[in-house]
C-alpha cells in the first residue's frame, strides 16, 4: 500500500436522498423544534455540530443536547431505514467508475472521512451499493469536531491493512473547504472537487493541493489523488 484516499460522502460521493428530511424531522420529535433549519449551513460539518448549532441558537443548553442525543440519532436511523429504499441517494457522475478503477489497485487503500454519524454513512451509501468499497473511515460519531477525524481514519486503516499511512501518503478528497482545512490540519495532502456547493474558485481558494471541476475524466481524477 501506498495512499490511502479518505472520501467526504455528501457532496463528493453521492448527493440528494431524505437525510435531511428525515434529520428535521427527528430534531422536532426528539427536542419539539429542529430550530432554524431552513438556510443553515451544513456544508463540512459533523451530524452532531449541526444538531447543536441548531439546538443552542434555539435556546437549548449542552445537557439538555447532549441528554437527547442518543434518542435524536436513534430517530434519525430509523427514520434513514424507512426513506432510503424509495428514496435512495444518487450517484454523483464519475464516481463510481472511479472507486471500481481504485479498488483494483494494490497501491490504495479507500477510506472515507465524513461528518455523517457512522451508521447514517453506511445506509446513504448502501442505498446505492457502495458501502462494499470502503473498510474504514472517520465519522461524526467519532468527534463533534471535524478536523479530529483524519486520525481516526489513520488508526482504522493500519489495523485493516497493517501498515502505518504516513500523513504525507494519506489524501483526503472533499467538496467544501472544511474538508480541505481538516486534511490539512493533520498535514494530509487534499483534493478538493467542486459536485457540491462550492463552485471551483472557491476552493481554488482553499489551498488544496489538487481542485477538479468534477471525477468524470478518470485518468486526470486519478493523477490528482496519486501524484
Amino acid at each position: 500500500m501506498k495512499r490511502l484516499l479518505l472520501f467526504d460522502i455528501d457532496g463528493t460521493l453521492v448527493r440528494g436522498g431524505p437525510a435531511k428530511r428525515v434529520f428535521e424531522y427527528a430534531m422536532a420529535s426528539v427536542f419539539g423544534t429542529a430550530g432554524a433549519i431552513e438556510g443553515h449551513d451544513f456544508s463540512g460539518k459533523t451530524d452532531p455540530q449541526i444538531a447543536r448549532e441548531l439546538l443552542g441558537a434555539a435556546g437549548f443548553d449542552d445537557g439538555e443536547i447532549e441528554a437527547g442525543f442518543p434518542m435524536l440519532w436513534e430517530t434519525y436511523l430509523v427514520g434513514l431505514r424507512k426513506t432510503l429504499p424509495s428514496t435512495p441517494m444518487k450517484v454523483i457522475p464519475g464516481v463510481q467508475p472511479l472507486l471500481e478503477h481504485l479498488r483494483e489497485r494494490s497501491d490504495v487503500a479507500l477510506g472515507l472521512l465524513t461528518g455523517n454519524i457512522v451508521e447514517g454513512a453506511r445506509l446513504k451509501l448502501g442505498s446505492v451499493g457502495m458501502m462494499d468499497f470502503f473498510s474504514v473511515g472517520g465519522f461524526g460519531s467519532d468527534s463533534e469536531i471535524r478536523d479530529d477525524l483524519p486520525p481516526f481514519a489513520m488508526e482504522r486503516a493500519e489495523e485493516e491493512w497493517g501498515f502505518r499511512f504516513p500523513a504525507q501518503d494519506v489524501v483526503v478528497i472533499g467538496d467544501t473547504p472544511r474538508d480541505v482545512s481538516c486534511g490539512k490540519n493533520s498535514g494530509t495532502r487534499t483534493v478538493a472537487v467542486a459536485t457540491g456547493r462550492f463552485e471551483r474558485a472557491a476552493l481554488e481558494g482553499t489551498g488544496a493541493d489538487f481542485v477538479l471541476t468534477d471525477m468524470t475524466a478518470l485518468d486526470k481524477t486519478v493523477e490528482a489523488l496519486l501524484s
